[in-house]
């Protein structure tokens, strides 16, 4: 199980490219950690705010982009450090000059997470290999 939640403030509306940004988390949990988070479990979800106050309110450009990412448990420590620089470097890199071009606060939180599911993705998954 890997989960990621980006949520973003509405007055960055055409300013960086969401569905890109999502491919881009997906793909580095799919591809670049080491077949730690099943393929089946990975979820991408983009979820646009448009209710927030950032700071203290004054500025009407200030803008976030936070990830939560939500991941059972039993990963290492070396793992979570190495994979999670990573992936924000990434996330940085893919939105480019907007830290430039704006106010901007980007943050990725990190949890391992119990949880209940039932999925049957996985069994798509075998069957196409």
């Amino acid at each position: 199980m890997a989960h990621a939640s980006v949520e973003w403030t509405d007055n960055l509306e055409g300013q960086f490219d969401l569905k890109a940004l999502l491919t881009l988390i997906a793909d580095e949990m799919r591809l670049r950690a080491d077949g730690i988070f099943p393929i089946g479990g990975i979820r991408v979800r983009g979820i646009r705010l448009t209710d927030y106050v950032i700071a203290d309110g004054a500025g009407p450009d200030d803008a976030f982009i936070n990830i939560d990412v939500k991941m059972g448990a039993g990963r290492s420590a070396e793992f979570r450090q190495r994979f999670f620089d990573q992936l924000f470097a990434a996330v940085k890199a893919q939105l480019g000059d907007l830290f430039e071009r704006r106010p901007l606060a980007l943050s990725l939180y990190v949890e391992e997470a119990e949880g209940w599911k039932h999925n049957s993705i996985h069994a798509r998954l075998k069957a196409n290999n």
